[in-house]
This record gives C-alpha cells, structure tokens and sequence, in this order.
C-alpha cells in the first residue's frame, strides 16, 4: 500500500437491497422499493408515492406468507453484517478501513451510515455493491442514493464507485467450487440451469449492461467446469415485459425434453435471502418435483473466506485505479 495512503482513514459500504427483518416490516420494505422511480415509473412522479402505499398494502400479505415460510424475515441484513464484518478483519493489514452495510430500501440507510462514518474520520468512501453484474435497478440506484445523501448531508466525501464485478477470479472460483459441489449430490446426468433475478426488458433495451455482465461471468464459470448450462430469469413481477425466459418456464422447457435432474445456480446472488430460501429452494422445487425432475441448488457464497478475498481484492484494485 501506498505510504500516502496510511494516514487515510477509509470507509467501505457494502451495498445491497436489505430485506424485512420481522413481518411488521414487510409492508413498509415494500413500499420503499415501490417508490424507487429507478426500478420502476408508476404513473407520473407525483402520484408514485401514493401509488406505491396501494401496492404495499395489495401485495403485503402474500409477502408475509412467504417470509413466514422462511423463518419470519429476511436474513440478509445479518448476513451482510457478517460479510462487512470478515472484510474489515481481511482488510487489517492494508490500511484503516471502517466497513459498514447500507441498505437500498431498509435500514441501515445511506444517511445515517454516512454520518457515522464521517464522525469516525472517515476522509474517503469506497462503495461496493453486492451485485456482481450492473443494473441501474440495483447498483445503480443504490450509487445514485448515496451520491445523493452524500449532497444533502453536506458530507463532502470523495467516492469511489465499483460498479459490478462480473468475472472477479475469487467470485468466479467460489461458484465454481459451488457447482462441483453440487453436481456431487446427483449419480445421474444433470444440467445447469442459471437464475438471475429478472428485469423489465426496457432497462436492457436502454443499454443496461446486466445481461451481457451475466453472460460474462457464466462465460468465465464454464470455462472452468467445461460444462454448459441455461439461463433463466426469477421474480419478475407487474404487467411490463419481462426477460426471457422466466425460471418456470426454463423447468417446463426441460422438462419437455425429458430432464431428470437440475443444479440450480442463483447466479445474480451472493447471499441468501427470499429469492434463494423461498423461490429456489421452495416454490421452484416443489414445481420441478411435479414435474418429475429432481432440483437441488448451489449454496450461497455468503461469508466464504475465499468470497471475502476477492470482495478485499476490488476494495484495494480499487484503490490503487483511481490513483
């Protein structure tokens, strides 16, 4: 590390979505993400609020159904904590770095974070999210939150962004090591399916690198095992047009062509939370068992010390490229 370097005190955000962590909070969570204009425009911007509250309230007991199912609330917010709490001990010998979670739409959120941040001495901000591929749903709204609070808390904090990370070695290595792991749980012949969480067509149509950031890093994975697998899309939601083709849809598909066994690969995500423990794990299984397939998924990356080296290693490549 640079010598000039060791007499700053850095801060990390985590980024990620954050999640209800108590059914008390479902309907308020749902409807800071309804609101959220970057993900989706309901109707014109004065009436998204209100909007928003309708829909919150329309789709919150389903919601509190399905977070019931996998324990009451959504554990990434403790996962995350765990994820921050591992970099910042991996991060020891490199400099001083405080490193803290931010969630998009639940606490903690960027204002506070960064205050806390700025009153520990914290002289520069180095922004990570937890999305491997870019989105301006994802990472980009989350970087646009805190750019934001950065100007309306007068905080002054230079950023430095890392945008996604499609093909870093580590990340790539951990879901390598997932898939082996996963296909030693079959005797017989299984395919991979990817499921990336879905987006509304426009946003790609827009020039949105998501999809071509996925590509990359399936592109990177096989290159390794020397197996080819299928990319679907989960959770899409709204009357838009969505990408193609949904994770239901993928299982009927090979189903059709006489599949007996599926490796599930939750590729846009690296924790766990509704999307793995209820819709993979629940919803899609119980829908391939019907279908006479049998559909076992890989497990998250969460904490793994090897995911945690390279989450260290864009903190500090980062560093030195905007030097």
């Amino acid at each position: 590390m640079l010598q000039t370097e060791k007499t700053k005190k850095f801060g990390v955000l985590l980024l990620n979505l954050g999640g209800p962590e108590t059914l008390q909070d479902v309907r308020p969570f749902l409807y800071n993400l309804f609101s959220d204009r970057q993900i989706i425009q309901l109707g014109p911007a004065l009436l998204q609020k209100p909007i928003a509250a309708m829909i919150a309230r329309k789709r919150a007991p389903t919601s509190i159904a399905n977070y019931r199912k996998i324990g009451g609330g959504s554990p990434i917010n403790r996962i995350t904590t765990a994820q921050a709490e591992a970099l910042a001990r991996s991060l020891i010998d490199d400099g001083d770095f405080m490193v803290r979670i931010c969630m998009r739409y639940w606490h903690p959120f960027a204002g506070p974070v960064l205050r806390e941040m700025v009153r520990a001495g914290v002289s520069e901000l180095i922004c990570l999210p937890l999305y491997p591929h870019f989105s301006r749903a994802t990472s980009g709204s989350s970087l646009d939150d805190i750019k934001l609070q950065n100007i309306k808390g007068d905080f002054d904090l230079p950023i430095l962004d890392i945008p996604s990370w499609p093909d870093q070695p580590e990340y790539i290595s951990c879901l390598v090591s997932r898939i082996r792991e996963g296909i030693g749980l079959f005797k017989e012949p299984v395919r991979i399916v990817y499921s990336a969480h879905s987006l509304p067509e426009k946003f790609i149509d827009q020039g949105d690198p998501y999809v071509d950031e996925l590509k990359q890093t399936i592109a990177a994975v096989e290159k390794q095992t020397g197996i080819q697998g299928e990319l679907c899309y989960q959770s899409r939601s709204g009357p838009v047009k969505w990408l193609e083709p949904s994770t239901p849809d993928m299982l009927r598909q090979l189903a059709g062509q006489g599949c007996k066994n599926i490796l599930m690969v939750p590729i846009s995500f690296v924790s766990d939370h509704i999307e793995t423990l209820y819709e993979v794990d629940m919803l899609y299984k119980e829908q391939a068992e019907e279908l006479g397939i049998r559909l076992e998924s890989t497990r998250a990356l969460n904490d793994d010390p090897q995911f945690i080296a390279g989450l260290r290693h864009l903190v500090l490549a980062a560093m030195v490229k905007s030097r």
